[in-house]
């Protein structure tokens, strides 16, 4: 009986150690892209150090968050994009810009795909 590599689940050939094609490997991209790579760290540093916040501010924006629909992501997302605290009548503008928002990825699309898991699993 043949063995099998556990990658390709191929029958290993006489010779054959199992290891990856020695064809071209696809070209690396990095994280940062084509472009400039201190403007990627720029605005990685950048993003980090908005979404930080103390607990206490955090806590309070969760909560206003929760007693307008919204996730704490995207109130915050709100407080940093237009300068101002989301009320009542801005809750259906922010909604309309879910679709989006989840098609461009990153932090608030991740949190909607959680809240949609809770919401059908509820």
């Amino acid at each position: 009986m043949a063995r099998t590599s556990s990658r390709s689940r191929k029958p290993i050939r006489f010779g054959d150690n199992g290891g990856p094609p020695l064809d071209d490997p696809p070209p690396h991209e990095p994280e940062w892209g084509k472009g400039e790579i201190g403007r990627y760290f720029d605005w990685r540093t950048a993003s980090r150090k908005a979404w930080k916040k103390p607990s206490a501010i955090a806590l309070r924006r969760q909560e206003r968050a929760e007693e307008l629909g919204l996730t704490y992501e995207e109130y915050t997302l709100e407080i940093l994009e237009r300068g101002y605290f989301p009320q009542p009548e801005h809750v259906a503008a922010i909604i309309a810009r879910r679709p989006e928002r989840r098609k461009a990825g990153g932090i608030v699309a991740q949190s909607l795909k959680v809240l949609r898991g809770k919401r059908s699993g509820a």
